[in-house]
């Protein structure tokens, strides 16, 4: 209830706002969005989904002046359920703005909610992002950190661990170089977590196993307002961490498999 709470809340206060502004300039105002259907949800190199399909949706209001709110919402599978609606649900507010001609600085904070579940799972994350272009290609460099929180104790070294608060760090570089002459993009990652090296309340944890490396590489095609993406996703995560990870973060909860080793991921989302 808390979480349906905030999200009309932010709605609320979004459209009002929104609407005013339409009235002074049409053009101060947008709204775009996407819906994606992936062969797996992937979160810094984890599968949220038990390496199933996921369905994925987003809004974005954005103003003239770089502010910009929205959310985002994808299926998930064991470990995100909580007893709620097997969803996370991603509330997102920042300000975007041009430092040079062809350089952009972001920064921003996504509260990451799990609708019907367990209230302490849910977290805050503040993020900067700086994205350059030159010719075809575009670069960012990201650092996303999750000040201390319950959401993100090591409650798997400290059981009875109500009031402890462990903090995550997130740093990401990605690259795009698009293929002049055809419809192609060809992508790369690389990011780098450090959090608490167990699991949180109800065995969540944005860095499951403390520190880890995740990287991609893949092409998106796209046409007209659809884009195909085919990455290869891996992390460093050994098996015998991942293992650790399977009770919680499967459906089964029988530890069969690896939800953190290398895939190919296949996905694809219409913009709007």
């Amino acid at each position: 209830m808390k979480n349906l709470i905030a999200a009309a809340a932010l709605a609320a206060g979004l459209f009002p706002v929104a609407a005013s502004a339409q009235q002074e300039d049409k053009q101060a105002v947008t709204l775009s969005g996407s819906a994606t259907l992936a062969s797996d949800y992937r979160f810094r190199g984890v599968s949220q989904s038990d390496k199933e399909m996921a369905v994925q949706g987003g809004l974005t209001l954005a103003h003239e002046s770089g502010l910009y709110a929205g959310v985002w919402a994808s299926n998930l599978s064991g470990w995100g359920t909580f007893g709620g609606a097997n969803m996370e649900l991603d509330l997102i507010g920042g300000y975007k703005a041009s430092i040079a001609e062809n350089a952009t600085l972001d920064v921003g904070m996504v509260w990451y909610m799990y609708p019907g579940g367990a209230d302490e799972s849910d977290f805050a994350e503040p993020y900067v992002k700086l994205t350059g272009t030159t010719g075809p290609a575009t670069l960012t460099a990201g650092v996303a950190y999750a000040p201390k929180q319950y959401a993100l104790a090591n409650v798997s070294a400290a059981p009875d661990s109500r009031g402890q608060k462990e903090d995550n760090l997130y740093l990401w570089g990605d690259g795009a170089f698009a293929i002049g002459g055809t419809p192609l993009t060809a992508k790369a990652h690389v990011g780098y977590s450090d959090g608490n090296p167990g699991l949180g309340p109800n065995g969540t944890s944005v860095a499951p196993t403390g520190r880890y490396w995740d990287w991609a590489l893949g092409m998106d095609a796209t046409w007209r307002n659809l884009t195909l993406n085919i990455s290869y996703v891996d992390t460093d995560i050994g098996k015998a961490e991942a293992a650790r990870l399977q009770p919680n973060f499967s459906k089964g909860g029988d530890g069969s498999g690896s939800i953190a080793d290398a895939a190919v991921v296949a996905s694809v989302t219409a913009a709007f």
